[in-house]
């Protein structure tokens, strides 16, 4: 799931993070994408999964591995199914339980012989819920998943011929975790994409899990990765640096208008947002309070009581 208003915002001339959107899904085919690795696209296209959330299938030989069975489509279903053929599914596995990833996973399952479905644990919050409080995105997120296994940061399972290991990767959401697949090739989720910052939104996300996270992927020396919407990130340092450039650029410019004596996250959204779809302000609001619950975390602004989306906030 993206930031939309990040995605539909007219960058500034000197920001960093250089976005592509170039991309074509071809719903419905397994379209190769590295050695033993394919993306079937789901037909679920919104302001938010872009054109579609990505299913991959990994795999060689006489079995295969699943990663985000994603949403609940017929259509989607009978190509997954195809693709897979006469394999056996070893495992499904989630990057993370939001619905657009999860919500086919009990048909899928039933349909591939209820293979084990791996994921870091089930859906929760990034922090609990401040008096009063309630989750923006708790819709978004699929409470009814249990995974059979749960998966440890750095965990290495043996699936469909070759080694796949976890890395813990939350912000997004609590539970969210990117797959190593070898040889540099890095499935990740909705932690980084290149047509669009992905959204974060507490108490489902968090910013400072985020920022954390996107220093892990940096310390690392990947040469492909892999998201859950849209196309391959195929320079993954330099856009990982992009990306964090571009989120302190944000947080500059909340603290600005901060500064200049807004006081509310409508009104930040107002300024920072002027050139947005109205219709998106929500979710650049959402964006603004993962900032501000950072930035109060860190001492840089204050607030009274604990940071709440409608909340009244100043500089430090």
């Amino acid at each position: 799931m993206n930031d939309a208003a990040t995605q539909s915002a007219d960058p500034a001339p000197s920001d960093p993070l250089r976005l592509s959107t170039a991309f074509e899904p071809r719903h419905g085919e397994p379209v190769p994408v590295a050695d033993g690795v394919w993306r079937i696209t789901a037909p679920n296209a919104s302001p938010f999964t872009f054109h579609g959330t990505n299913t991959y299938l990994v795999g060689n030989g006489t079995s295969v591995a699943l990663v985000d069975p994603g949403p609940d489509d017929d259509r989607h279903l009978a190509a997954l199914l195809a693709a897979i053929g006469g394999r056996r599914v070893e495992a499904v596995l989630l990057t993370h339980t939001h619905r657009d990833h999860t919500a086919l996973v009990p048909r899928l399952l039933a349909a591939t012989g209820g293979p084990p479905l791996l994921a870091e644990g089930p859906h929760r919050a990034a922090r609990p819920l401040a008096q009063a409080e309630t989750n923006a995105l708790d819709a978004a997120g699929d409470a009814a998943i249990a995974p059979d296994r749960r998966l440890a940061d750095g965990e290495a399972v043996a699936l469909a011929g070759r080694t796949i290991r976890a890395i813990a990767t939350p912000g997004h959401t609590a539970n969210h975790l990117a797959f190593d697949l070898g040889e540099g090739v890095v499935l990740s989720g909705d932690h980084v994409m290149a047509w669009s910052t992905s959204i974060v939104a507490p108490p489902d996300g968090s910013m400072i899990a985020y920022m954390d996270s996107l220093d892990r992927m940096l310390s690392r020396n990947d040469r492909l990765l892999l998201p859950g919407h849209g196309g391959p990130v195929e320079r993954p340092r330099a856009f990982l640096r992009g990306l964090k450039a571009h989120r302190r650029m944000r947080e500059s410019a909340i603290l600005a208008r901060l500064s200049a004596g807004d006081r509310s996250i409508p009104a930040i959204v107002a300024a920072i947002y002027r050139s947005t779809d109205p219709r998106l302000h929500g979710a650049a609001g959402l964006s603004v309070f993962a900032h501000l619950e950072d930035l109060v975390a860190r001492g840089l602004a204050l607030t009274d009581g604990p940071p709440l989306l409608d909340g009244h906030y100043r500089p430090a």
